[in-house]
């Protein structure tokens, strides 16, 4: 049966959201970057940016971090909460979260990466969040925040409308190194997107969505932290994505599939697949070769999903997770998954 989510009750213009930073410290390592994304986090939302001790703190222990998360649930003038970006040891953060806090008091969660640690104890606490929104990615580099992720940002933290998520168009694996001054005006390199791939039977899904990064996922798996049985994901749609550690598509098909022996992949009716990077700073193969690679990562999981949920609807190539233009995705909210007319909705409420 699945399990009843709280969704914590939206923002008002003016009101103030905490940006901390429970995995990496890019705040502190690359303060350019942060300060403007700070100032066009007040111009996109209208919400009063705080900060908290380690928010810049590069090195800061996993205590430290967890205190501050803490300390945003416990104080009633902040209503809401923005990751500045991902990481790699938040999974040492988690143990020191107190539950208490964040259920007395829950509201709007946003991050990605490594933040699947803090989205999947939420959801085990009872508490919805929303996928994406790291500020050190999405907002503080380039010449402007993207439409796209500007108009999902907005849904998620103040308005909860219901949203169509289209593709943009183009699309970025990684950007211009923040210490570089040109990371405060450049794109980086951009390209044409292909057009999403849809497979399994044609129909139209609509449920509650659940995941986040896979590597993550497997590191939350290994520790023993779902806090659910695969049956709290009955009906739902399950959203997965791959990280800039840039993973062969085997090992990501290998991910997938023990979601798979978990029961994870039996339970859900939909599945979306995020593009994927296939770049990084240091690594860009040729045009053909990022076209094949994606598509290699797309074969390898769509035959995973197909051999233990064959009824499923799945899409893959959708821009949320380690891509920009990025949408902010709930995570615990409707999704709705329209394998007739090739659409996806989601219900930011």
């Amino acid at each position: 049966m699945a399990r009843e989510l709280v969704h914590p009750p939206k923002a008002r213009e003016g009101d103030r959201v905490a940006v901390l930073s429970p995995s990496f410290a890019a705040a502190g390592a690359f303060p350019e970057v942060h300060e403007q994304a700070m100032r066009r986090l007040v111009e996109v939302t209208g919400l009063v940016p705080v900060e908290y001790p380690t928010t810049r703190r590069t090195g800061a222990d996993p205590r430290d971090r967890a205190a501050d998360v803490n300390a945003a649930f416990a104080d009633p003038g902040i209503r809401a909460i923005l990751a500045v970006v991902g990481g790699e040891d938040q999974i040492t953060v988690v143990p020191h979260l107190d539950a208490e806090k964040a259920r007395a008091d829950p509201k709007p969660f946003l991050g990605t990466s490594d933040n699947t640690n803090l989205h999947q104890w939420l959801w085990g606490n009872g508490i919805a969040s929303f996928y994406g929104g790291s500020s050190q990615v999405h907002l503080g580099p380039g010449p402007a925040v993207d439409d796209v992720h500007a108009r999902s940002l907005r849904a998620a933290l103040l308005t909860g409308e219901r949203l169509e998520v289209t593709d943009p168009g183009e699309s970025e694996d990684v950007g211009v190194s923040w210490d570089d001054p040109r990371a405060l005006v450049s794109f980086g390199e951009r390209e044409a997107t292909e057009p999403w791939s849809w497979h399994g039977p044609a129909r139209s899904v609509t449920g509650r969505s659940w995941g986040g990064c896979v590597e993550v996922l497997q590191w939350i798996l290994t520790a023993g932290r779902f806090a659910f049985p695969p049956r709290a994901l009955d009906g739902g749609v399950l959203i997965v994505e791959t990280s800039e550690e840039l993973l062969p598509a085997r090992e990501v098909a290998w991910i997938v599939r023990a979601l798979g022996e978990r029961g994870f992949l039996g339970a859900v009716d939909a599945v979306l697949l995020a593009r994927p990077p296939v770049s990084d700073l240091t690594r860009r193969p040729p045009a053909a070769d990022r076209v094949a690679l994606r598509a290699a990562q797309r074969d390898a999981v769509v035959a995973v999903i197909s051999r233990y949920n064959p009824e499923a609807v799945v899409c893959v190539g959708v821009p949320f997770g380690h891509t920009r233009p990025q949408w902010v995705l709930p995570h615990g909210g409707p999704i709705t998954v329209d394998g007739t007319e090739r659409r996806i909705f989601a219900d930011y409420a």
